[in-house]
């Protein structure tokens, strides 16, 4: 009976929720709401809220409907023709942009409505807290957009930031000048007029050197405009520039501000060539005026600035083992609906597995194990010898899988917990068929360059400086660790600092070359990724296909050399351009059923007895 109570006081809280928030964004029947596992989100005019539990506890419950206001808000006061129009082109400028728009609108709603406000805080309470803001000791460990987001809620609504987060805003404080709290201070005063407050933020987007000043930047355009084709042709990515933004954005897994995406490759471009007018050229007059981009093989070879700030760190070492538990647990929650469906999946593919593990006899033997089937013969005709049998092992092959995961920002939300759901699963189905797995990620240590950009400004800013990012690559489980000891630490991909730039590059060569080292037969790697290669601080001073040539010679390099099977799986963009062997979903969801599905055909005994074949007739390769 407690149950049945509890079911219907959910089912009840659900319908008050929903309805409320419709009644608030003033769009009727006009706007679905679904209650589902994971965060909340908002794409177009369907909504989505984190499933409550039956129990309901009243902190839940203030957070749900905290959620829930905040998508009421943004349809109710924001526009989303002018937010775009205003929005800068570089990714992480967006991402702040739309930041500050979303505490706008929650400022609104808040000075009108103390319930609204109260649920809001509430909400943003327990972000901080889940989000360990209250550890940080350098400004740098939070995001960029979640702190002047805080900061610029401060300035709206007068009310001081949950506790949690108030010892690192002070840092970050301390480092804004006079014009990034004009701007503060002038958005505070335009609240009420959506266009007016993105000027404000432009401005203060300007100060922090993330954006150009608007007239500045349409001037630009139009003397863009006016070249036209006298433009450099060979910088001209737009049509293979995707924004991540725009990928994800048609995701329900997006947070309720609208998620920013990888920068396009012509934003790089852009930055590019403002980079070669400002800091002007050696030789005056002529027609080598932009030279920032390297002309000869030399300078546009790739490489880093410097590798002395690139770090390979284990799960473990990024956080505490209780915030470790407490990540698992989150992700076992948020994927109990698709753990039954992905685990039939794994199931299929371990029994294909194992079939082709199957264990043979040999016969009429003088010597082994007695052969008690036939000892009827015996007994009908004694003059017949005692038989014997032995088991062999069938011919199956030493595997070891690697997959490689992007971390970067884009894949917040539903992209990196179902990819590390499916990573979980995957892992422990091939571990139970004798095969061993290893689970990497990659992404950087800091958004906008960190201490390689400081080095390289430090040096004058040489030409033709390369990677400018310290990149961080993780690692989640080794091939040789067992599952068990691995398991909490795929929780660490859903730790919101986490998740930054994507060099995929040098990433996938460092998966490479870790399978390289391994004994196995045969090795596979799998690249799970929602994008194209983007790094703002490289692209702003390099060609803006840099890392995207670079990914590409890395891909060559691997297929060429067939000493790793190497497929890829892109979650709303189209990695069939660059990897021969790939396939890209539509939805996040779609993952696990694809992962295993591509596998199972790699481990098809027909196609796995001709590659070996084929790689028996190569020379060996020199590392």
């Amino acid at each position: 009976m407690s149950g049945s109570k509890d079911q219907t006081r959910q089912e009840d809280f659900k319908k008050a929720t929903a309805g409320a928030l419709r009644a608030m964004a003033h769009a009727g029947a006009e706007v679905s709401v679904a209650f589902q596992p994971g965060p909340s989100g908002l794409a177009g005019k369907r909504a989505r809220l984190p499933l409550p539990t039956r129990a309901l506890p009243p902190g839940e419950m203030a957070r749900l409907r905290g959620a829930a206001d905040a998508i009421a808000l943004r349809l109710r006061h924001h526009d989303e023709s002018l937010h775009a129009g205003r929005a800068p082109s570089r990714r992480d400028a967006r991402e702040v942009f739309d930041a500050l728009e979303q505490a706008r609108v929650e400022t609104i709603g808040a000075a009108h409505m103390p319930g609204v406000a109260a649920n809001l805080t509430a909400k943003l309470t327990e972000q901080c807290e889940a989000e360990g803001y209250d550890r940080m000791t350098r400004k740098d460990q939070l995001p960029l957009p979640a702190a002047l987001s805080l900061l610029a809620r401060e300035r709206l609504s007068g009310e001081p930031p949950p506790a949690a987060a108030r010892r690192v805003l002070d840092l970050w404080r301390e480092s804004l000048d006079e014009k990034a709290i004009a701007a503060f201070d002038e958005m505070a005063r335009l609240t009420d007029s959506q266009e007016a407050f993105a000027k404000a933020a432009r401005k203060l987007l300007v100060a922090l050197d993330l954006a150009e000043a608007e007239a500045e930047a349409e001037s630009q355009n139009d003397e863009e405009g006016e070249e036209g084709n006298e433009t450099s042709g060979s910088q001209d990515n737009s049509g293979e520039g995707e924004s991540k933004a725009q990928e994800s954005e048609a995701m329900l897994g997006a947070q309720p501000e609208t998620q920013a995406g990888e920068a396009a490759e012509e934003d790089g471009t852009e930055q590019e060539e403002d980079g070669a007018a400002a800091e002007g050229d050696d030789k005056p007059g002529g027609p080598q005026a932009k030279r920032d981009v390297p002309q000869s093989d030399d300078a546009s070879r790739y490489h880093a600035f410097t590798t002395q700030f690139d770090e390979v760190v284990e799960a473990e070492d990024l956080c505490d083992a209780d915030e470790l538990l407490r990540l698992r647990q989150q992700l076992d929650q948020q994927l109990s609906h698709l753990q039954g469906v992905v685990s039939k999946l794994a199931n299929r593919l371990q029994r294909r597995l194992l079939a082709q593990q199957q264990r043979a006899w040999d016969f009429d033997l003088e010597e082994g194990m007695l052969d008690v089937a036939r000892l009827a013969r015996i007994v009908a005709n004694p003059t017949h010898s005692l038989t014997y049998k032995r088991e062999r092992e069938a011919d199956f092959r030493d595997t070891v899988v690697s997959l490689l995961i992007d971390n970067s920002g884009s894949m917040r939300g539903r992209p990196i917990t179902v990819a590390a759901m499916c990573c979980d699963i995957l892992a422990r189905t091939l571990e139970r068929c004798s095969v061993k797995v290893e689970i990497l990620g990659f992404t950087t240590r800091a958004w906008k360059g960190g201490q390689s950009r400081d080095a390289w400004i430090k040096a004058n800013k040489p030409r033709n400086p390369g990677r400018l990012n310290d990149l961080r690559h993780v690692l989640y489980k080794p091939a040789d660790m067992p599952w068990r000891r691995a398991r909490k630490n795929l929780g660490l991909m859903l730790r919101e600092g986490l998740l930054k730039e994507n060099i995929d590059g040098e990433a996938l060569d460092w998966a490479y070359r870790r399978l390289l080292t391994r004994t196995e037969h045969r090795r596979i790697l799998m690249v799970i990724s929602d994008g194209a290669p983007v790094d703002d601080s490289t692209l702003s001073v390099n060609p803006g296909n840099y890392l995207e040539r670079h990914l590409r010679k890395v891909i060559a390099d691997i297929e060429g050399r067939d000493v790793v099977e190497l497929i890829a799986i892109g979650i709303g963009h189209d990695v069939t351009r660059y990897y021969r062997r790939a396939v890209t979903i539509v939805d996040a969801e779609e993952l696990g059923g694809t992962m295993m599905k591509k596998l199972a055909e790699l481990f098809d005994e027909d196609a796995a007895a001709a590659w070996q074949r084929a790689a028996a007739e190569r020379a060996p390769i020199l590392v």
